[in-house]
This record gives C-alpha cells, structure tokens and sequence, in this order.
C-alpha cells in the first residue's frame, strides 16, 4: 500500500497523543477522587496507574480492532478506497486527541468515549456520507450523558448515606469503621472484579458466564477484605475525648479502602478505555498490513497496547494534575469517606452498564457520583459554578470532536490524496 510506512508512523504518534490525552483526562478522573481526598498522594497515584494501568491495557485490552468503527460508522462503502478509511482513523485519533488537550488545560473532565466517537462521526460525514453513520446508536451516547450520572449520582448517595448512618454519626466511629469497614471493601472488590470480568477480558476472547464472574468477583472481594481487616487492626486510633481525633482515625481507615478503588480502577480503565487511543491505530495497521483489505481484523499487537498504556502514565504525570483538582476539590470538598462512596457508586454504574449494553462515559459516571455525594451533604456543598462548566464542555465535546475531525480529514486528504 502506497504510504502505508507513513500511515503507519502517524497512527504511532497520534495513537501516543490520544493515549497521552487519556491519562491526563480520563486516568486523572478515576485518581481525582482517591487524591482530592487524601487518601493517596499524587505521586502514588503515578506510580499506582503506571502499574495497573498498564497491566489492564496488556492483559485484557486485546482485540479492539473493531471498537468504535463496527457501532458508530458502516465503513463498508470504503473497500475501493481504504486510503480514505486510514485518513479518517488518523484525522479522528488527531481531533480527539487536541480536543482532550484543550479540555485538559482548562480542567474539564470531558468524556474521551465521546471525544473519538464524535471526532469519528465527523470523518464520516466528511468522507462517506450522513448516512454511513448510526443516529441511533448516537442517540443512545447522547441519552447516557443524562442516564450514567443521575444512575451514578443516586447509588453514590444512598452509599454515602448508608456510610453517615453506620459510621460517621455515631457516638464512636472508629470503632464502627473498624467493623463496617470490611464490608465496604469486599463490596469494591466485587464490583470492580465484576467490571474487569463482565467487560475487560472479553477482549482477549475469555468468555464468562455472569454467574462465573460473579463467583469469582465473591472470592476476590472476600480476599481483598480479608487483607483489608488486617491493614485495618495495624492502624493505631488518636486517643482522647476530642472528636475530630476520632474523626480523623475513623477517615485513616477509609483511606485504606480508597487504596483498594484506586488499584481497581486503574486495572479497570486500563482494560477497558486504552481501545479509545488504539483501536484507530489497529485499524490502520491492520489495513497496511493487508495491503488495502479494510474487512480484515487482526488481533492486536502486545506493542500497541504498550504504546496505549505508556501514553497514559505519561499523559497522568504531566498533565493529570489540572482534572484531579477538578474532581477531587473543585466539585465539592471530598474526604476518603466521601471518595469511596463516589467512586464505588460510578464502578457499580459501569458494571450495570457493562450488562446492558448502554454506552456510557467513565467521566460523566464519575462526575455524577461525586455530585450524589455532596447533595448527601446539602446543596450547599456543591460548587455550582463548575458543575455548570462541567456539563457545559460534555455538550461541546461530540460536535468539538467532529468539526476538527473533518477539518483534518481534509487536510490530509489535500497532502496526501
């Protein structure tokens, strides 16, 4: 294929930018919580995604050569012409990939999915036609911008609730945090073991039933809780009489559960959201590879998915710093015990998702789980100003990711067609 060594660069580099705007969004999104808490530091969330992360895109984010394309765009008109497919996957992996950086900049958590979904419906208006693209799937994408945070938001309230009835407001907390706290853990194990299963490793072609996967998320919640009771009897409460003493004791043991969701979260991301920077780059592989076939999917290579889950340690240690802040702070004011009921209420939100098949953004699931935190707390915890933002740059980000997409995909039709 005439270029193909010069697709196949570009797709490299841009793959790298689009992983790299992933990490510094996407990844800062799920650490914001566990460091605008407290209960880890920035630096161990680097190190925390730089290992789990990583693990998640090489063990179970596989055959993604299909992700986006198949559901949003027929690309099927292209046979005669697959030049046109590789611009579109370049141009779209470029236009999400700058959209994330802006977005990134200003400290708006964006949804990435959407990013390459909207910067993919744009190449196809551009290059095949209105038609090629699914409406009604992008309807459905649009209605979880409503659906995921207000499903999120709710389970993150009742959690938070549930945390304030048998923990917080009682007349010894620690002692109740010691007894609950377990419990919690075993729940975040089993959710999160529920959310690699149920959606992670079906792309190395491991099949679960629902009732194996919830067999085995039981034995890993039970083990995790188990090492979390031992972690836990190791903390040694402040004495005295002053309630913020027992107060502060009581979030030390949260802390330690917030540890478990951060490690969860990052296996699970990793396995699930690195096909946003590689599936385009797959793609293009796979049609240099065959020299024009656009039919043909091949698995993907171990070092693709290297290159996805480098660029998002990269993208979280330099620039993941401007999103945390607006998670983990700027919402509403989070301690491990508020973070844990988000983040838990948002990795319940993705496994129901996961069975239904609903579309739904890791960002808007997480955003809306901090906000059902802080409506926990009052109204008037809540900043409203930057939740205006917030769902501001959601519904800029699909037509955002579509009329730069277009503008790229006929700019490199112009140098290269």
């Amino acid at each position: 294929m005439e270029f193909g060594t010069l697709y196949l660069g570009l797709a490299v580099v841009f793959g790298l930018f689009m992983a790299w705007g992933i990490g510094a969004n996407d990844v800062a999104n799920a650490m914001g919580t566990s460091v605008g808490s407290g209960a880890i530091r920035f630096r161990q969330a680097i190190i925390i995604a730089a290992v789990f992360e990583m693990a998640g895109a090489i063990l179970a984010g596989g055959e993604v050569t299909r992700t986006i394309r198949k559901d949003i765009v027929d690309v099927s008109s292209l046979s005669g012409t697959p030049e046109l497919l590789v611009y579109g996957m370049l141009s779209s992996l470029l236009a999400a990939a700058i959209w994330l950086l802006l977005a990134t900049r200003r400290g708006w958590p964006v949804s990435t999915t959407h990013s390459i979904i909207g910067a993919m419906v744009g190449f196809s208006i551009a290059g095949i036609g209105v038609d090629a693209v699914n409406w009604g799937k992008v309807g459905t994408i649009t209605l979880s911008w409503i659906v995921s945070p207000v499903f999120a938001g709710t389970i993150a309230y009742a959690l938070f609730s549930s945390v304030q009835w048998l923990v917080i407001d009682t007349p010894d907390p620690v002692a109740k945090a010691r007894k609950y706290v377990p419990g919690y853990i075993f729940l975040v194990g089993f959710v999160i073991s529920m959310v690699t299963l149920v959606k992670g490793l079906k792309h190395v072609g491991l099949e679960l039933s629902v009732m194996q996967s919830v067999v085995i998320a039981i034995g890993i919640g039970v083990g995790i809780a188990v090492v979390g009771a031992w972690l836990i009897h190791r903390l040694t409460p402040g004495t005295g009489d002053d309630p913020d003493v027992h107060h502060v004791s009581m979030e030390q043991i949260f802390a330690i559960l917030m540890v478990f969701t951060a490690i969860g979260m990052a296996f699970a991301h990793g396995s699930n959201d690195v096909a946003n920077a590689i599936g385009p780059v797959a793609a293009v592989i796979g049609i240099v590879q065959s020299g024009g076939d656009i039919a043909v999917h091949s698995a993907t290579p171990i070092w693709v998915l290297l290159l996805g889950g480098v660029g998002i340690v990269i993208g979280l240690a330099t620039f993941g710093h401007r999103v945390m802040a607006t998670i983990g702070r700027g919402i509403t004011e989070l301690t491990p015990s508020r973070g844990f009921a988000a983040e838990l209420g948002a990795a319940s939100t993705l496994v129901l998702a996961s069975g239904t098949g609903l579309p739904i953004s890791a960002t808007q699931t997480l955003v809306g789980a901090v906000l059902g935190v802080g409506f926990a707390r009052g109204i008037g915890a809540l900043r409203l100003d930057v939740v205006r933002t917030i769902f501001l740059s959601w519904a800029v980000t699909l037509p955002a990711g579509a009329v730069l997409s277009i503008t790229f995909f006929f700019l490199f039709q112009l140098v290269l067609g």
